[in-house]
């Protein structure tokens, strides 16, 4: 053991997090720049001083697709790219909505879900608690 061993990347932390049943994404502590997808240094200001925020859920659809899949391959599929509230821009998918009425500008709020590969993911819902 030299003592320069380092614990999980912020990837595997993110996913146990979720795991846990906990959204958390990160915040440079010297600029105060949220961060999404997680990462070892801020890009806004190359500090290596992140710690884990709870953001506050809410976001707004910028853009969203559908995967068209016959019945039989599981259906027709959701996906999305939300602003997060804190500035964040993430791709998740759209539940409790008919894929038409999803549209740019639509509010939304995070919940974890369960992903395409069984782990869990943040998904989100209508907000205003439709669907």
């Amino acid at each position: 053991m030299t003592g320069m061993e380092k614990g999980p990347g912020p990837d595997a932390v993110f996913a146990a997090k979720l795991a846990e049943g906990v959204f958390e994404i990160q915040k440079c502590g010297s600029c105060g720049t949220h961060v999404f997808h997680p990462r070892v240094i801020c890009p806004a200001c190359g500090s290596a001083d992140l710690e884990w925020v709870t953001p506050s859920g809410k976001a707004t659809i910028y853009a969203r697709t559908v995967v068209r899949r016959k019945p039989e391959r599981g259906g027709d599929y959701n996906v999305v790219l939300v602003d997060l509230e804190e500035g964040v821009r993430m791709m998740s998918r759209v539940d409790g909505i008919a894929h038409d009425e999803i549209a740019a500008g639509l509010r939304v709020i995070a919940s974890i879900g369960e992903g395409a590969d069984g782990q869990s993911a943040v998904v989100f819902r209508p907000e205003g608690g439709a669907g």
